[in-house]
């Protein structure tokens, strides 16, 4: 089919396990196409028309430049996934061609390419950070009227610190209007964190007191010409020490992101000293993303009552390959402390991929593992449940 008007197509329309070289035990497989996700780090969709090169940039994590004209982001996992998955949503046959997904996707309103992407990710609830361009990506109420799925807010620390000095709060005053900008935010469920972005997690955890605040908040006055950009690594460990008192789930970008973080210096092995603080006891620490530190996040997750992580963004990214990433995540971490997320950003198709991706590489792994007599089939749909959603419902008390 192609051309004309949307039918707008449910999780339960898609055939997510299409084509799989093993078969996958049935009601595992029944479980893992019906289940609604939980996407517990995800961002809204684009409020305004893109172009193609908007487009191709957004498909591409790591670089922040525009792609050079002698290739095609579309020539990539995720622009393969794109393809495979998302033309179908659209009317075009599976595979198209990357003209003529764009072709197809340039001629629809913007919304109508959103509710046919959001519908069939077969979400429960969208946890979204709103802190990163809030102004071009919709808001928990635009995602839930475009999707018919409730929203729920993560506020992002570093732009909470930034809004503060660009309002022009005192050095002195600093510390405590946080904490009451903090309390202020009730109608969110949690908090995230960009240090590895801002100043990598290889630096001192201790709680800084209210006076060493006051004196970095003032050299970084001095020092701001412009829009305020947190740097300074007391002030970060200072906003997540507050947020974790609240002892709602704050959440961590780990490893995988763009060139303006080091990656070496997004390793969570780096965050031990302010895991192993007591006053860190009961607040649930969320790992996003880990790629390549996912090992090293389970480990972190065994070895810490109140850590969680998860493998978000990477299965875009890895498209086809996303299997294996699976696999590794449930390696060592418990499976009680593991969740879904998409971390899709932008594009509507990131957002059912995320799904789709996902519910492909469980149903391969843990099909193999029931198949093999590894696993009980029982089991294996109480673990998918557990991961796709229920994890995160107990977790952020919704």
């Amino acid at each position: 089919m192609s051309g004309g008007e949307l039918r707008y197509l449910s999780i339960e329309d898609v055939d997510v396990l299409a084509g799989l070289a093993d078969p996958v035990p049935g009601d595992l497989a029944a479980a893992l196409r019906d289940m609604r996700l939980a996407d517990h780090h995800v961002h809204g969709c684009y409020t305004a028309d893109i172009d193609r090169a908007q487009f191709e940039e957004s498909i591409n994590e790591g670089s922040p430049d525009p792609i050079p004209a002698f290739m095609t982001q579309f020539d990539s996992q995720l622009g393969f996934a794109i393809r495979r998955w998302c033309s179908p949503l659209l009317g075009l046959e599976p595979h198209a061609s990357a003209d003529d997904y764009w072709a197809r996707r340039a001629s629809l309103p913007r919304r109508e390419v959103n509710r046919a992407m959001l519908t069939p990710a077969g979400a429960s609830r969208w946890y979204l950070d709103t802190g990163f361009k809030g102004g071009s990506i919709s808001s928990a109420a635009e995602m839930t009227e475009d999707s018919g799925v409730p929203g729920s807010e993560i506020l992002r620390l570093e732009v909470l610190a930034e809004g503060l000095l660009n309002d022009g709060v005192s050095p002195a005053e600093y510390p405590d209007a946080f904490r009451s900008a903090l309390q202020d935010e009730d109608h969110v469920v949690g908090y995230k964190t960009i240090a590895a972005y801002r100043t990598g997690f290889d630096i001192d955890w201790s709680r800084p007191s209210d006076e060493e605040v006051a004196r970095a908040v003032e050299a970084w006055a001095a020092a701001t010409n412009g829009p305020a950009r947190l740097l300074d690594p007391r002030i970060i460990a200072f906003g997540i020490h507050e947020a974790a008192d609240l002892r709602r789930p704050v959440q961590f970008h780990v490893g995988f992101g763009d060139r303006d973080m080091d990656l070496h210096r997004s390793n969570p092995m780096y965050l031990l000293d302010l895991l192993r603080q007591p006053a860190m006891a009961g607040t649930p620490v969320m790992l996003l993303h880990c790629y390549p530190y996912h090992r090293e996040a389970g480990y972190l997750s065994q070895a810490f009552d109140d850590v969680y992580f998860d493998v978000g963004l990477t299965l875009n990214y890895l498209g086809s390959q996303s299997r294996q990433i699976v696999a590794e995540s449930l390696e060592s971490g418990p499976f009680a402390k593991q969740l879904f997320s998409s971390d899709a950003f932008g594009l509507s198709e990131l957002h059912v991929l995320g799904s789709i991706l996902w519910r492909r590489s469980m149903a391969q792994v843990l099909g193999a593992w029931v198949r093999e007599g590894d696993w009980s089939e029982a089991d294996a749909i109480r673990v998918a449940r557990m991961i796709g959603r229920d994890n995160a419902e107990r977790v952020y008390g919704i």
